[in-house]
């Protein structure tokens, strides 16, 4: 880059002189070319100088790699001369080493083999001489497991073939040994069944022990389970034997028994033959166990699915025809009265009773035989599925043992118990609803005059939320304690149909065709007796779904007053051990609830409307007029009751509101639940709210100062008699109301202060939410003459 600004330098300077026109230019051009020359000459000495440094660093290198030169030299000399004798040393006293520690291991593999056939001939004359004349059978069994113990590439080697046979027992090793083994075996299974047959439970135990010192854990353990299988078969045939079959829960009592029997043997004798047998060798005892059960227990199933005529009983549950429910929901129907048992025969009706089709004492006598049959199973399936699964335990839920699952008694309970409880179980509840709608009571002596005593203690529902309630909680918690999910499956979505569909529907229609609070004559207020049926029946959806809510509760093992609803806890996991039995049963609870709850709430908004609607907006009306009547607020007084002249300050207009709000707001707080109360309070007074807005728009430009200051104080104290015992949030539904007010009283300042602001910086100085735009605003502040 330098030599390039030279050249270039150079040549614009010849150009120069070239072009030189005068004498000035050719001396600026020659003192530009000795500038020039002095660089280029400073620069050559610099180099000159440098050159002698780099010639004294190169004789350094050559004067060191001389050096090196002789020391790798050296370095070779050494590793050629006297490491290398000493490497081929080395390499061969560690071949020597090696060749002796193979010889030693041969020599230690043959000493052991020596010793292996020492012991085998020793086992094969002791197992020969103990099962001679002194017949010791439990010193011949150990001489068999000491042979067992030794491989079998020495007994069945030529070594041993050689050195073992005897004279006294010239047969190969393994011949003897095998043999051996088969005569024992053969001697202790006849030993063991005559010990069986007598009763001998020390020669039983005895001779099951010997079975796995000769290698036949299979043939004990099956010997084994023949014997227990038969105590089994014996118990189980007692307990059939009994006269007293005709008792109410005589098979439940039966098969509980068998199944503790079962239990008792598997707790009590399992340490015995895992001592002897080994870790999990008693699951083949419980499989062969399970093959007995299937017999007695299937007996068991059969005899009494013969005796209590279930076949029967499931065509007679499927053939009714609920003809009350049925007919109840036909448009021609026209149902009596609630006040007196609705539907249900009385004497002399000409009606028989639907009761006679089918006994429901006996369905219910079923249907708890079945329920504690099936809990009975799953508590020994259960025990079962912990005694196989020990030493196996995995992260992952229990699961039900394949022979438990694949078993005959699994299938009958399949098809004698499960599938007729699941039939008998939902008709059992829906003919429970019927008969409870049948037999319906409503609550006595009710009245809307409230100086007349209630006949009745609250909550005012009538009986068949009572009955009903009352029959799902008995049908949730018996479905709950077979523990059976297929069961839990079919009867909880059965039963969320009927409340959904039956209940609530018989709830529904009385509403609309029996008690409906309409009004005979145009402007009226409907009978009272309209009323009053129509409020019970709101109580009813209002209860039910409150009973509903905590009988859910109970079963999932809940409190019942808990706002909120955790998962599941360890009843239902305790009642549902097996795969996610658990979570399915809680959710198919959990739907049981909130699909009942849905509709209920439905309804319950509807009927509140209804109320509001043919009720409370009639009877506001009238009380409005009456508190503002003869009140003028652009005089400075107006009327009071009577002649008399009111004082500005008196509370008049909300003494009169509050009488007559109380006069048609208390009467139906007597009788309604405190929650369906609640949303009638609320729409009423939402309704309130709006017509008390409407009333102050249409005071525009008919209020004065000081009459702007009276309906204030009367919109105060019409809000706080409206709230008065209900929630404190209710005032939010007047916040319209009282914000009028407030800007028709603010002072001139104030007014131009908040006049222009808006959004946040309007809620920044006056600290007040405003509901008000600045339309309405100003529209607010007019309603004041002059303002």
């Amino acid at each position: 880059m330098a030599n390039d600004s030279l050249a270039n330098t150079a040549s614009l300077t010849d150009s120069s002189i070239y072009n030189a026109a005068s004498v000035e230019e050719i001396r600026s051009t020659l003192a530009e070319l000795g500038a020039r020359e002095a660089n280029v000459t400073a620069r050559l000495d610099d180099l000159l100088a440098s050159q002698k440094d780099l010639n004294r660093q190169l004789g350094r290198l050559d004067l060191a790699r001389a050096q090196l030169g002789s020391q790798v030299v050296a370095t070779r000399s050494i590793s050629n001369g006297m490491l290398s004798s000493a490497a081929a040393t080395a390499h061969r006293i560690s071949g020597a080493v090696k060749k002796l520690d193979r010889e030693q291991a041969a020599v230690k593999a043959t000493l052991d083999v020596v010793e292996q056939v020492a012991e085998l001939k020793s086992c094969v004359l002791g197992v020969t001489g103990s099962m001679g004349a002194l017949q010791d059978w439990e010193t011949a069994a150990s001489y068999l497991h000491r042979a067992s113990l030794i491989p079998d590439s020495v007994i069945d080697g030529a070594f041993a073939e050689e050195i073992v046979p005897t004279a006294e027992v010239p047969d190969l090793p393994r011949q003897t040994l095998d043999s051996a083994a088969e005569s024992l075996c053969g001697l202790f299974l006849r030993e063991f069944e005559k010990a069986a047959q007598a009763g001998n439970g020390a020669g039983v135990t005895r001779f099951f022990k010997l079975f796995p010192l000769i290698g036949r854990s299979d043939v004990g353990l099956d010997a084994y389970g023949k014997y227990v299988c038969g105590g089994i078969a014996a118990r189980a045939r007692s307990n059939m034997s009994s006269t007293q079959r005709q008792g109410g829960l005589f098979y439940a009592s039966t098969l509980t028994k068998l199944f503790e029997h079962i239990a008792q043997i598997v707790e009590g004798h399992q340490p015995l033959v895992e001592r002897h047998y080994g870790p999990g060798s008693m699951t083949k005892v419980i499989e062969r166990i399970q093959v007995e059960a299937d017999v007695q227990g299937g007996i068991i199933l059969d005899t009494w699915s013969e005796e209590r005529k279930v076949a029967r009983k499931l065509t007679e549950v499927k053939s009714y025809p609920f003809n009350f429910l049925v007919q109840s929901f036909l448009p021609s129907q026209k149902p009596s009265s609630v006040q007196s048992r609705t539907g249900s025969p009385g004497p002399g009706s000409g009606r028989p009773s639907e009761d006679e089709g089918v006994d429901m004492r006996e369905i219910d006598a079923l249907l708890n035989e079945s329920a504690t049959m099936l809990g009975r199973w799953a508590l020994y399936t259960r025990f079962l599925a912990n005694k196989v699964t020990v030493g196996h335990e995995t992260e992952t839920k229990l699961s039900v043992p394949p022979f438990i699952a694949n078993s005959n008694i699994q299938k009958k309970m399949q098809d004698l118990l499960i599938h007729p409880f699941n039939t008998m179980a939902g008709f059992f509840f829906r003919r429970s609803v019927e008969k409870s709608f049948q037999l319906d009571e409503a609550p006595t002596d009710l009245s809307l005059n409230p100086n007349k005593p209630l006949g009745a203690n609250p909550p005012f529902i009538t009986s068949a939320v009572d009955d009903v309630m009352y029959i799902v909680n008995q049908v949730l918690q018996r479905t709950l304690s077979t523990s059976q999910r297929p069961v839990v499956a079919s009867v909880f979505p059965a039963i969320g149909r009927v409340l959904g569909s039956d209940f609530f529907g018989m709830i529904q229609r009385k509403m609309r065709d029996e008690s409906y609070p309409k009004a005979a004559i145009q402007g009226a207020l409907p009978p009272e007796n309209l009323i009053i049926s129509f409020l019970v029946l709101l109580n009813n959806l209002d209860t039910a779904t409150d009973y509903v809510r905590r009988i859910v509760r109970t079963c999932l093992g809940q409190p019942t007053t808990t706002p909120t609803q955790p998962p599941a806890g360890s009843l239902l996991a305790d009642t549902f051990p097996f795969n996610h039995d658990a979570v399915f049963a809680e959710k198919a609870l959990r739907s049981i609830e909130s699909s009942f709850e849905a509709k209920t709430s439905e309804l319950i908004a509807e009927a509140t409307e209804v109320m509001l609607k043919q009720v409370m907006r009639p009877r506001l009306r009238p009380v409005l007029l009456d508190t503002f009547r003869d009140v003028d607020y652009a005089d400075d007084s107006s009327a009071s009751d009577g002649d008399d002249r009111a004082d500005p300050n008196d509370d008049l207009v909300p003494r009169r509101f509050e009488r007559g709000w109380q006069a048609f707001t208390l009467p139906l707080k007597r009788i309604l639940t405190p929650a369906n109360y609640d949303r009638l309070l609320t729409s009423t007074v939402s309704l309130l709210a709006r017509t008390l807005e409407k009333r102050l728009w249409a005071y525009y430009g008919r209020v004065n100062d000081l009459g702007a200051v009276r309906l204030e104080r009367d919109i105060a104290g019409i809000v706080a008699a409206a709230v008065k015992g209900g929630r404190y949030d209710l005032r939010d539904l007047f916040a319209r109301c009282v914000q009028i007010c407030l800007v028709m009283n603010m002072e001139s300042d104030e007014w131009e202060e908040i006049e222009g602001l808006s959004g946040v910086n309007l809620e920044r100085v006056t600290g007040v939410n405003w509901k008000l735009d600045a339309d309405e605003r100003k529209r607010a502040r007019g309603i004041v003459g002059g303002k």
